[in-house]
């Protein structure tokens, strides 16, 4: 019969000493064990006769430890603390998601999500939450983070999702009403402009400038939220700039259309960084959403 690693007396003595210990009190620790005061009596007096020593005082109305008694609790107790933090680690694990991805509020409604559906099912035994926050950084929390920036700049597991092209949009009804044919006519259009914290991303100016034109743009509507630039443009407040592979779901839709047929290359793309720590589910997610199973 193969023998213990650990040289230890039985688990049932040492948590009964435990508990009478910490207690001071037989009667206590069996109602804390559901047990009968003479059973952890009995057990701790196996314990005292495996280690050839006295554990507890004897008293007409209860116990108290002896030196050797409380240099064994402080040991016991280390260990039971250090045992129920790692179960409780798991019983944490068990409940949360297999996968975490964290994005940004435009990414997640109008890339992320709809690929999430296609990928559950396909893999419905894999549960994913989406860390979204509209602060283009971090996710250091996550196992996987979407930005938008440049890739070579950045360390670690990196991946292309989106080389991305702008172009401008609007609603139909807009687009009826302000007939577009040169960059130029910008200049006199209501535009909505997004102002967003990090650097790169693009603005109208910019747009114009990279076609050519250096005069002014038009003023309109200042949003600092992508998803709610786009929602203004639907609701005919004004042109938007549009990363086709975002808005792509939308022009589908007919919700939003082109007002010229030019396009500038994003000086910037999406990718997608994965956590030296993601687990096998995680890089499944990845290449998901990096190979053809991404599109919607």
């Amino acid at each position: 019969m193969s023998q213990s690693p650990y040289d230890l007396p039985p688990l049932t003595a040492l948590a009964s000493f435990e508990a009478a210990a910490r207690h001071e009190s037989f009667k206590a620790a069996a109602q804390e064990l559901n047990v009968t005061p003479a059973a952890i009596s009995h057990q701790v007096k196996a314990l005292e006769a495996e280690l050839r020593q006295v554990l507890f005082r004897r008293h007409h109305r209860g116990v108290s430890l002896t030196e050797t008694g409380a240099y064994l609790l402080v040991a016991l107790q280390r260990g039971f603390e250090e045992m129920a933090g790692a179960v409780d680690q798991l019983r944490s694990r068990a409940t949360r998601p297999a996968v975490t991805i964290r994005a940004t509020t435009a990414v997640s409604a109008l890339w992320l999500t709809p690929r999430l559906g296609a990928f559950w099912r396909a893999h419905g035994h894999i549960t994913v939450a989406q860390n979204v926050s509209d602060l283009d950084s971090g996710g250091e929390d996550s196992d996987l983070a979407i930005h938008y920036g440049d890739m070579a700049r950045d360390s670690g597991d990196c991946r292309l999702l989106i080389h991305d092209c702008i172009k401008p949009l609007a609603s139909p009804r807009f687009a009826a009403r302000h007939a577009v044919r040169r960059v130029a006519d910008f200049e006199r259009l209501p535009l909505v402009h997004v102002d967003r914290a990090e650097t790169g991303w693009t603005s109208w100016r910019d747009w114009c400038r990279a076609l050519g034109h250096e005069g002014p743009v038009g003023g309109g509507l200042r949003v600092n939220n992508y998803v709610i630039g786009l929602q203004a443009a639907e609701d005919d407040m004004g042109a938007v700039l549009g990363w086709e592979g975002l808005t792509a779901g939308l022009e589908r839709a007919g919700r939003l259309v082109p007002l010229l047929d030019v396009s500038v290359p994003s000086p910037l793309d999406f990718y997608i960084k994965v956590s030296p720590h993601a687990s096998h589910q995680a890089h499944l997610l990845c290449d998901w959403l990096v190979g053809a199973g991404a599109a919607p």
